[in-house]
């Protein structure tokens, strides 16, 4: 690979996975985000949306040298309206060059013109000027030489190094004009145009196969993959801490505190973000235990009866992650949780270092790693938290959590996951809680079909499905789980409780999950078949239970 020299100021074409490259440029980094550790790296604001990155320089390419290239293989309207904002600051910086240049001679002909009105008369004052000339010129001179070493001496050194040494500002602190983006093109820039750019190829930055952009997405975010730093804090709540041998950590309510309301709510404002089934229960109980809460949904009626109960509305996620110190989030699938985040007034653009972000919903692996790298790449801090449980036990405040990603904000969450649910697990880096979530709804969901699967036999061999629920309910099998999806089905009555079509969402997900690592999952497979068929009879938006009415159609 051809080696790059890049500079502060620099126009870029940024790149990360599968994402398209984008045009951006280098630019100081606020002064309260830290450079990550690890490969040499560049912070990059990017054209056309209110990103910005670090991005490590293996994944960044010159603007000119690459412009042609990037407009043929990336035709978004989005990615077009980006190029042209570049178009645009250049064009500005090309005009302002200009301007300066025509002052410099006006300026150039008006000294002239003073010189010869101020031109000395008496041959005493010609002498005097002349040897005040001949110490000017030999000090000038003497400056050429101080000069010219000067710039040998910076030949040598890195160009990070020489960016740092010309910048008169503090490290850290964003130039003056960063907001228009008016810096004019550097002069390496133009350099690299004119030198030898055949041999460079994008590093690949992850080992899976590059994928299609998800056309969802309404912009994007190139970050590091670097993990988060993770701090530890001891828990100063009522909490009964428990160390398994998985090394998973456990918080539960030292006396069942989500049931007496018994929780010293924290003093952070917390946002939450999708009052659905299960967000719905969680927001109520928050307010319950005292808690301070901003909300937000796409059907803004559901915020109403919050609204009545104390909580304050957010007009945008934007404005509630701006407005608050945590804000959780639970929506209905990868697709809810990318737009949620990256879309329009979404959470990215209210993520400012220090901002906490908490996502409830249950996503993939890859979605929920995709998240966490573009919240920590702006400062924030990330922890992912899908439950498990339905609406009567979010109602209840009796969910279980799964948590991972950030360990010091998972203690911060304590009173609330206290208020909304009877356990929560933290199992380390992100993705974990993803993975663990998906794996115990592949259980539930295979559960649910083949208890589906059991009435119907029973029924059509002439055995009476009240009686196969009794003796159930006097085995092992016996749960709660069993004895209220039995009686949705006894009974006729579908309303949702967990929806059909988020239960098949998980399994087609657990099934790609173990795809991914080549583990059969046959069983999964062939439950998710009769809750597609369940899904064909129109009954995506009944109770999970209403897979039963794929048997008997």
């Amino acid at each position: 690979m051809a080696a790059v020299s890049l500079r502060l100021g620099d126009l870029v074409w940024g790149k990360l996975g599968r994402y398209p490259p984008w045009p951006g440029k280098i630019v100081n980094p606020p002064k309260d985000l830290k450079k990550p550790r690890g490969k040499k790296c560049f912070f990059v604001k990017f054209f056309g949306t209110e990103d910005h990155a670090w991005i490590k320089v293996e994944q960044l390419k010159p603007y000119h040298a690459h412009k042609e290239e990037m407009i043929k293989i990336n035709k978004g309207k989005r990615f077009q309206q980006a190029v042209d904002a570049v178009e645009e600051f250049l064009r500005r910086a090309k005009g302002k060059d200009q301007t300066s240049s025509h002052n410099s001679a006006d300026d150039k002909n008006r000294r002239n013109s003073s010189e010869e009105r101020s031109r000395p008369n008496s041959g005493d004052e010609k002498r005097k000027l002349s040897l005040s000339e001949g110490k000017v010129k030999k000090n000038m001179g003497e400056g050429k030489k101080r000069v010219s070493s000067g710039s040998s001496e910076r030949g040598s050194k890195s160009p990070l190094k020489r960016a740092q040494e010309q910048s008169p500002r503090k490290r850290g602190r964003p130039p003056k004009d960063e907001k228009d983006l008016t810096i004019p093109e550097s002069s390496t820039v133009k350099g690299i145009m004119a030198g030898p750019m055949a041999a460079f190829k994008w590093q690949p930055a992850v080992s899976e196969p590059v994928k299609d952009a998800d056309p969802h997405f309404h912009h994007f975010l190139l970050s590091q993959t670097e993990k988060p730093a993770v701090c530890y804090q001891a828990i100063t709540k009522k909490l009964k801490i428990c160390e398994e041998e998985t090394g998973s950590t456990s918080i539960q309510a030292a006396d069942s505190t989500a049931v007496n309301g018994s929780i010293t709510p924290t003093d952070k404002k917390i946002g939450f973000l999708g009052l659905g089934l299960m967000g719905s229960g969680i927001v109520s109980n928050l307010l319950k235990m005292g808690h301070t809460v901003t909300v937000w949904n796409r059907t803004a009626e559901k915020c109403d009866l919050f609204i009545q109960e104390g909580a304050r509305l957010g007009r945008t996620p934007a404005e509630v992650v701006s407005t608050c110190d945590i804000t959780f989030a639970c929506v209905s699938d990868p697709k809810a949780a990318k737009d949620l985040v990256l879309g329009p007034s979404g959470v990215l653009q209210g993520i400012r270092p220090g901002k906490c972000y908490v996502d409830m919903s249950t996503v993939d692996a890859d979605t929920v790693t995709e998240l966490a790298q573009v919240i920590v790449s702006r400062g924030g801090r990330f922890l992912e938290a899908p439950v498990s449980g339905n609406q009567q036990l979010s109602n209840d405040g009796m969910l279980v959590i799964l948590a991972a990603g950030d360990r010091g904000l998972y203690e911060d969450c304590s009173s609330c996951f206290q208020a909304m649910g009877k356990t929560s697990f933290f199992l380390g880096e992100v993705g974990n809680a993803a993975k663990m979530m998906l794996i115990v709804n592949m259980v539930q969901g295979s559960f649910m079909a083949t208890i589906a699967e059991g009435l119907t036999l029973a029924q059509v061999t002439g055995q009476s499905q009240q009686t196969l629920l009794d003796i159930l309910n006097q085995g092992q099998l016996a749960s709660i789980f069993l004895d209220q999806k039995c009686q949705n089905i006894l009974q006729g009555n579908f309303k949702p409780d967990f929806y059909l079509k988020y239960i098949q969402k998980d399994l087609r997900l657990a099934i790609a999950l173990g795809d991914a690592v080549n583990h059969p999952t046959p069983m999964a497979a062939a439950a998710n078949e009769v809750y597609k068929r369940a899904k064909a009879l129109d009954q995506s938006d009944n109770d999970m239970s209403a897979v039963y009415r794929a048997y008997i159609h």
